[in-house]
């Protein structure tokens, strides 16, 4: 006979958070670049729409009991599209379910619209949220970290590379970069959309600074064709590149694999992919060395299934960090810490430090190195100051 619900669940809400930050994600605007009327800018170095604040979609689930699961999806532009689809769609039929079955509800969801063509986009990532909140409450009326749940904790702490140099000039950017070793990090990466002295240049320039024994890698932003990836990375490999990431088009799956055949650096991919379906293909293909799963777009769920499929792969997991309040931060650092080949996880240090008063929890990060969150659950609530920031 089955068992009742665990926790039945008794409601489910998104909010749409709005953070103003001080110097635009990036960096400083360039020539030609402006915020419009809805807030956005486009970088011109790789033609892609940001919010000038930081932009996030909370969700909270909450149980017959009165017990909260919190989770997060990306909401970085449209928000609201977001937001209608749990309110209308996803949040309406879960109500009533189990929490403990997060990864048969998952399933569920996925297949309400995938007959319709939504496999992916603002779709998945709603469904994500929802799917962090499950998992979230399931944790807490467990008593158990996500990490248990998921089958156990392999690391306590991970090693974070420094993501981003946000600063107007190739030489502020060096020392920046300089600043963040002191500290003790061993790992930065830099973006390719903000070289404008030339992504080779920058990329001598930042090891002559950070001298040897420091991983430096590049985000190219897709920006690039195959045999120009190809002919770029090679120039790049002379400066000890430790990985080179998104050379091409995300749905360029022949010219990724054609990059990381020809090349002798590692290369990076998946932070805009949301399943186990998008991933298959290019691990079949070869098309990259370091899988990069954005808890924002994944969930739980399909981070938890990418992880063991990059496994079968002997691939290596470096989750991308993106926009947000904490709390996907939070389940990636958790699912991350049950994965075996997890070199480093993303630090997005213009996000992360400020955003930490927003959550609470000893999540952290300092010295080179995240703390895995070690409360029940993802281990990190809202702080009510984000409240302060929730968009009428």
């Amino acid at each position: 006979m089955r068992r009742g619900p665990l926790d039945a669940i008794r409601s489910v809400e998104a909010f749409v958070v709005s953070i103003p930050r001080d110097v635009p994600y990036l960096g400083p605007l360039r020539p030609g670049e402006g915020v419009n009327a809805r807030g956005y800018i486009v970088r011109k170095g790789n033609r892609t729409i940001y919010p000038s604040r930081d932009m996030s979609v909370l969700v909270k689930v909450t149980g017959e009991s009165g017990m909260v699961g919190w989770g997060e999806t990306y909401g970085i532009v449209a928000p609201r599209a977001v937001t209608e689809i749990i309110d209308d769609v996803l949040g309406p039929v879960v109500l009533g379910r189990d929490p403990a079955d997060a990864a048969t509800i998952h399933e569920d969801l996925y297949d309400l619209m995938r007959v319709r063509g939504f496999w992916g986009g603002y779709y998945v990532d709603a469904l994500a949220g929802v799917d962090i909140a499950l998992w979230d409450l399931y944790g807490k009326r467990a008593g158990l970290p996500l990490s248990a749940l998921l089958g156990g904790r392999r690391h306590e702490t991970i090693p974070a590379y420094v993501s981003g140099l946000p600063k107007a000039t190739l030489q502020e950017r060096c020392d920046l970069a300089v600043e963040w070793t002191r500290k003790g990090f061993r790992g930065i990466k830099f973006a390719a959309a903000m070289s404008d002295d030339g992504v080779a240049r920058e990329m001598a320039a930042l090891r002559e600074a950070v001298g040897p024994g420091i991983d430096l890698m590049v985000d190219l932003h897709w920006k690039y064709g195959a045999a120009g990836a190809i002919r770029l990375i090679r120039r790049l490999e002379a400066h000890d590149l430790y990985f080179a990431e998104a050379p091409c088009a995300p749905e360029d799956l022949e010219g990724q694999a054609r990059v990381a055949a020809a090349i002798g650096t590692p290369l990076a991919l998946g932070e805009e992919l949301r399943t186990v379906f998008e991933y298959r293909p290019r691990f079949e293909a070869h098309a990259m060395s370091i899988i990069q799963p954005e808890m924002g777009h994944t969930g739980v769920t399909e981070f938890h299934r990418i992880g063991a499929m990059a496994h079968a792969f002997h691939v290596d997991t470096i989750p991308h960090a993106t926009i947000g309040c904490g709390i996907f931060m939070a389940a990636s650092l958790q699912a991350a810490s049950t994965l075996q080949r997890l070199p480093y996880h993303e630090y997005q240090h213009s996000i992360f430090d400020r955003n930490l008063a927003l959550a609470r929890g000893d999540m952290a990060c300092a010295q080179g190195f995240y703390t895995v969150p070690t409360g029940a659950g993802i281990g990190v609530e809202p702080a009510d100051s984000v409240f302060d920031h929730v968009v009428r």
